[in-house]
């Protein structure tokens, strides 16, 4: 006997399919589940919309922190025309000088150190208010610098006129020497000329009223209470100025590289002496120059491309007194 598909009686049929049944998905059934909803393009991390909105998010962030730092700026308002000396030596210096004192700020445990002593009792003799302030409120109001968690609050500095600077140079009795810088625009190197100034018995700088950085709470904290010693002069027309200081007898010395002497040698450093010191940047202006009588360098390694404008200013002005001194 057989069976209706012609197989003989009791036979088995074998199922020659291989794998599941039509329509099961087959063996990557389960690879072509869904995943469910696609992310939007700016949270996939490979998408240049993910990049572009992490940085939305930072401008956002970098803007509420600005308008955070100028609410809390608020909490110490500086007036116009006046300015704030910050950092314990030049605090301790700016006093021991008679800076008048407008108010003073004191943070963390500043008030416990002596060297803020001698301020917090001026402070108190000239009846100038004496607040305490959160750290943070110092370190905005200086633009994060190193107040050490001390500020006092001053007119705005005073400054001299050129004539002034060579009436001191006669009262001591000694070959007037200045400094001009030529539109140095930065507050360290400033501050720095000041200190060199002050070590090597200078009697002055000079600097232009434009283009150039003035006298600021930076400036007395890099000068190292030199702010206080060393006269600074401030006038319209640096040519001008150099010229008036040549009517009185002064030779003016400009400092660049390749110059027709060096510090070292100078031949004229036992004379009356302008030492000018052109900006960080281009050097002595075209004007400046002209106007000098001589150009003399700093003698450096040729290893050495050029100096900053502020060393090599205390460079000149050590080789200066150097010569005087032998005389």
């Amino acid at each position: 006997m057989s069976q209706k598909d012609g197989r003989p009686a009791g036979s088995v049929r074998k199922n020659l399919r291989k794998g599941p049944p039509k329509g099961s998905g087959g063996k990557g059934r389960r690879a072509l589940a869904g995943k469910g909803d696609t992310p939007k393009a700016e949270n996939r991390p490979y998408h240049a919309a993910y990049k572009r909105k992490l940085q939305q998010e930072k401008r956002e962030a970098d803007r509420k922190a600005q308008e955070a730092a100028r609410i809390r700026k608020a909490v110490i308002k500086v007036p116009e025309g006046h300015e704030l000396i910050y950092g314990r030596n030049s605090v301790q210096e700016a006093v021991a000088g008679g800076v008048p004192i407008t108010r003073m700020f004191i943070s963390g445990g500043a008030a416990r150190d002596e060297r803020v002593a001698p301020a917090l009792r001026t402070a108190t003799a000239l009846g100038a208010p004496i607040l305490e302030v959160a750290r943070e409120d110092l370190d905005f109001a200086t633009d994060n610098a190193t107040h050490q968690g001390v500020a006092i609050e001053i007119p705005e500095y005073q400054y001299a006129k050129l004539s002034d600077l060579f009436d001191r140079a006669e009262r001591k009795g000694q070959a007037p020497l200045i400094v001009a810088l030529d539109h140095v625009t930065d507050p360290h190197n400033l501050g720095a000329v000041l200190r060199s100034a002050g070590a090597f018995g200078c009697h002055g700088v000079l600097i232009p009223s434009r283009n150039q950085v003035g006298v600021t709470g930076t400036v007395w904290k890099t000068s190292a209470g030199a702010a206080v010693r060393v006269p600074v002069a401030r006038e319209a027309n640096l040519v001008n100025a150099l010229k008036e200081a040549k009517k009185r007898g002064c030779f003016v010395v400009g400092l660049d590289a390749g110059g027709t002497e060096t510090t070292r040698t100078l031949s004229v450093a036992d004379g009356p002496v302008v030492l000018v010191t052109g900006s960080e940047g281009e050097g002595l202006s075209r004007l400046v120059r002209e106007t000098c009588d001589i150009i003399a360098s700093v003698p450096i390694s040729k290893a050495v491309e050029s100096l900053n404008a502020a060393v090599a200013t205390g460079i000149a002005l050590y080789d200066i007194s150097q010569i005087r001194a032998e005389l």
